[in-house]
């Protein structure tokens, strides 16, 4: 539902030689964003915010926008982690949405912490970002890349043990 950048980064997997270490650039600083995002895995859809802070406003506003990306007619079933700001009592839940709480400590159930991994990995991991605007726009490019390529979103949603069951 959510994914934290900022300049105290993440580092994604790197190729080296054995018994070497590879370098990696470290910022000290503590500016960071959130993207609120969601997608439809069947159709390849995304809808997606970029805020300064998780809280019930910001997830009331991330509502409203998978709201409006939902097919005239459709239903979307909205899969959440136990988040105080996801169970809220001044949450707004549209009527085109249902929220499906997963269990606790359980991210492997939910097909959207693929996609946070694939934007980390490709597009905002092992970055030294100028400034709260700078990470802003890169989050928001990242998020609008990836909805540019619906075949993406609907591989990289896979959890390949559910397809065994």
């Amino acid at each position: 539902m959510r994914a934290r950048v900022g300049q105290k980064n993440t580092l994604p997997r790197r190729w080296a030689r054995r018994g070497t270490r590879p370098t990696a650039p470290k910022d000290q600083r503590t500016e960071h964003a959130y993207i609120f995002g969601a997608i439809c895995p069947e159709k390849g859809k995304g809808a997606g915010l970029v805020l300064p802070r998780c809280n019930a406003q910001a997830m009331n506003a991330h509502l409203v926008e998978i709201s409006l990306a939902v097919d005239p007619g459709a239903h979307a079933v909205l899969m959440l982690d136990g988040a105080g700001w996801h169970v809220a009592g001044d949450l707004v839940v549209p009527d085109n949405i249902t929220l499906l709480q997963l269990p606790a400590r359980a991210p492997e159930l939910n097909p959207v912490e693929n996609v946070w991994q694939f934007i980390r990995d490709n597009w905002l991991g092992d970055r030294i970002f100028t400034s709260y605007e700078d990470i802003v726009d890169r989050c928001c490019n990242a998020w609008n890349r990836l909805t540019d390529q619906p075949w993406k979103i609907m591989s990289i949603r896979l959890r390949e043990w559910a397809h065994r069951l």
